[in-house]
């Protein structure tokens, strides 16, 4: 009788490990920008959930404007429409509430600019595009290069920021 109890516990402790493993690696992962920005430019679904959970997971400092870019990214790549606006205005939430927390965070501004240029109209999320614009414009020497190079690269598909408008040397 005991012999049949040990090879059930050791198929169930498998079969939590099997289910607990991935969540661990995401939380022993570290959350770095320039994946961040690559998988804002092209993300998949599968990439931004991922990238999702490690932001959740990580402890960098007002971690909801990152949460509410990638719920914004994960809208535009959602297929039902309620969904859509589901993740969107749960997004838009955190973005704001991160930008009404650190109004001075420029690259808050920035992920806001780039979602705001790329929102349908019926959303009417595009007040503070010529906003986020300005700060951008005046503080992106101050930027780490990441972020730098990531408003650069967006420069070049942009109707409203153009690398002209940046003080690049």
């Amino acid at each position: 009788m005991f012999e049949t109890k040990t090879p059930y516990k050791l198929k169930i402790f498998f079969i939590l490990l099997f289910f607990y493993f991935p969540y661990s690696c995401v939380a022993q992962q570290k959350f770095e920008k320039a994946a961040f920005y690559d998988i804002m430019d092209t993300g998949k679904m599968q990439s931004v959930d991922k990238e999702l959970d490690l932001v959740k997971a990580s402890d960098i400092r007002n971690k909801i404007g990152y949460e509410g870019a990638l719920l914004m990214k994960k809208a535009d790549l959602a297929a039902r429409p309620k969904k859509k606006l589901d993740l969107f205005i749960s997004g838009r939430k955190l973005i704001e509430t991160a930008l009404l927390v650190d109004n001075d965070n420029v690259e808050f501004h920035f992920l806001r600019l780039t979602i705001e240029e790329h929102a349908p109209k019926i959303v009417k999320y595009h007040g503070d595009i010529e906003k986020d614009k300005t700060i951008i414009k005046n503080k992106f020497k101050v930027l780490s290069p990441v972020v730098q190079h990531a408003i650069l690269d967006y420069c070049r598909q942009s109707k409203v920021l153009h690398v002209d408008d940046l003080q690049v040397q």
